[in-house]
């Protein structure tokens, strides 16, 4: 087969416009194109008034090799890639006594960590320590409706991650050269995501379709040997003569295992901390801070589509911005949520964390985006030197002293401290809201956020913040409104340590033990933390397969 790449028609063509705009391209006959499918489908939306649809199709001709010689050396016609996933090994029979690797996390690393093991035969043992995804979404309603915090099942904590209350984002800007962001979409859909997210050029699910998705995957793991345990949190490791023999459960249960991938997730600092403690090597990394901004998502649409503003096909529009404010802090927005909301997000008592979050259908009022400013860890670190290397811990306690501020600020109950964009970049308190509710429950309140001497965030990243805000609004019309909301604080962008691993993707200094995902410092999203999740699983799936075949020729 072809690949036809930059296949240009306006926003509006016929149902029908395609296959002719590919026979035109090839310069063949109609009746020489056999079949044709679009492979991806992006849109080009700097001209608003004429935006352009942009396609990849993968095309099956009668005489492929002559109409690929006819136009070898043009750019966009290339032979189609093969892009399906080719397993490493698979478990020989006699593997069945042996110990079952352990998977840590159940979100979308610790997901395909163990649907990868399973397809290979290795039963895997995943080890949650929050609820199952129906459960688990009752309970962060509880926090959300009610103000009642559940600290073992929540946004951070529980099937499906993090991810499960996002906008369920499917894209991302990885390397990729063996596909296997398609073997994540591809499973995704066998498990009931729309087919869609094959080939528009930002997929998403949506929390409540991914639901179901994430339950159709544990069943699938389950099917194929594996066990999903619920409500097992890892209170400690064995580690051995520098290799990991086990793991310890919060009910005093030990269960013996030779590898163990560590599928975290950025907010188990409990289980960072134990980590440190035992030795396992770890570093501090940067990571970000800042607030949740919320404009009406018809401003947004109207800024990024002009007149073809609300077109089915474009959707609700999103953005990507970046400032470099003056005090040298870069400041950019973050998980931009179309048509959604901001929620809680903290999985600690006394402490308010904001994330967002978007249905499918992305149709809410408000559009949301953390708007956050990049540091280092010579800037959190505890012991105020800003030489030598800083203890791996050190950014969560920076966390937490700003989430704890956000509490305090917000009047307890969970609910988050707010204020209008325009009293921000003043230096005043708001006191009355205007056109733009804000979505976060359980409740904002308005107070001043960058307050001398009671700030939500640190003075460098307000000042950015307040420059950054009015230079946005130079690229997106109406971002700077008086009355767009700012509400903090958002402090889990990613994770504030790496536990580092080897070119084996092992941890540098426990054999057995696979760091993994958004936690251990290697993703960002849901799309790199299951390609990392796959790579992880084949890593420990070699190690098993390669020592297992050694053994068999002794």
């Amino acid at each position: 087969m072809l690949r036809i790449t930059e296949l240009r028609l306006p926003l509006g063509h016929a149902d029908d416009a395609l296959r002719p705009a590919i026979v035109t391209r090839l310069g063949v006959a109609d009746t020489d194109l056999l079949t044709f499918s679009v492979f991806k489908r992006s849109y080009d939306a700097r001209k608003k008034s004429a935006v352009q649809l942009i396609y990849t199709v993968d095309c099956e001709l009668r005489d492929e090799t002559a109409v690929f010689a006819r136009l070898a050396g043009q750019q966009h016609v290339k032979p189609t890639p093969d892009t399906g996933y080719h397993f490493i090994g698979h478990a020989p029979a006699g593997m069945a006594g042996k110990r079952r690797p352990l998977v840590i996390g159940f979100g979308p690393c610790g997901i395909f960590a163990a649907l990868i093991l399973a397809q290979m035969g290795l039963r895997p043992i995943v080890l949650e320590r929050g609820r199952a995804v129906r459960e688990r979404t009752k309970d962060t309603w509880g926090l959300w409706r009610q103000g009642v915090l559940d600290p073992e099942s929540n946004v951070q904590f529980g099937e499906g991650g993090a991810g499960t209350f996002s906008d369920g984002k499917l894209w991302s800007q990885i390397s990729d050269p063996r596909h296997l962001t398609r073997k994540v979409l591809t499973e995704f859909v066998r498990a009931g995501a729309p087919d869609e997210i094959m080939f528009v050029a930002k997929p998403h699910i949506g929390t409540f379709r991914l639901v179901g998705v994430v339950e159709k995957m544990r069943a699938e793991i389950e099917s194929l040997g594996g066990q999903v345990r619920f409500g097992q949190r890892l209170t400690d490791v064995l580690i051995e003569g520098g290799h990991i023999r086990g793991v310890t459960l919060a009910s005093g249960e030990q269960i013996a295992a030779d590898q163990v991938i560590l599928a975290l997730g950025h907010s188990a600092r409990d289980t960072f901390a134990m980590l440190h403690e035992r030795g396992v090597h770890m570093e501090a990394k940067p990571f970000s801070v800042g607030f949740r901004i919320e404009h009406p998502q018809s401003v947004i649409d109207a800024a990024r589509f002009g007149p073809n503003a609300g077109n089915p096909i474009l959707g609700a529009a999103d953005y990507k911005l970046v400032h470099h404010a003056k005090n040298g802090r870069s400041v950019y927005s973050f998980c931009m949520c179309p048509g959604g909301m901001v929620v809680a997000a903290t999985s600690e008592a006394g402490r308010v964390v904001t994330n967002g979050m978007s249905q499918y259908s992305r149709n809410e009022r408000n559009a949301n985006a953390g708007i956050v400013v990049g540091i280092t860890p010579q800037d959190y670190r505890q012991d105020g030197r800003h030489d030598g290397v800083v203890n791996p811990l050190d950014g969560i306690a920076f966390q937490r002293h700003w989430e704890s501020r956000a509490f305090e600020l917000g009047g307890g109950g969970y609910r988050a401290p707010a204020q209008l964009v325009a009293d921000f970049i003043k230096g005043q308190p708001s006191a009355v809201l205007g056109n733009v509710l804000p979505s976060y429950q359980p409740g904002a309140h308005l107070t001043d956020l960058g307050q001398p001497g009671n700030s939500s965030l640190p003075t460098y990243a307000i000042e950015a913040i307040r420059e950054a805000l009015p230079a946005f609004e130079r690229q997106i019309k109406g971002f700077n409104r008086p009355d767009a909301v700012l509400t903090g604080v958002e402090t889990r962008t990613s994770s504030p340590l790496r536990i580092t691993r080897g070119r084996d993707l092992q941890s540098l200094n426990v054999r057995g033990l696979y760091p993994a995902g958004e936690g251990a410092g290697y993703a960002g999203g849901i799309m790199s933390a299951g390609v990392d999740g796959i790579e992880v699983a084949e890593a420990l799936g070699a190690a098993i397969l390669g020592a297992q075949s050694n053994a068999s020729h002794v």
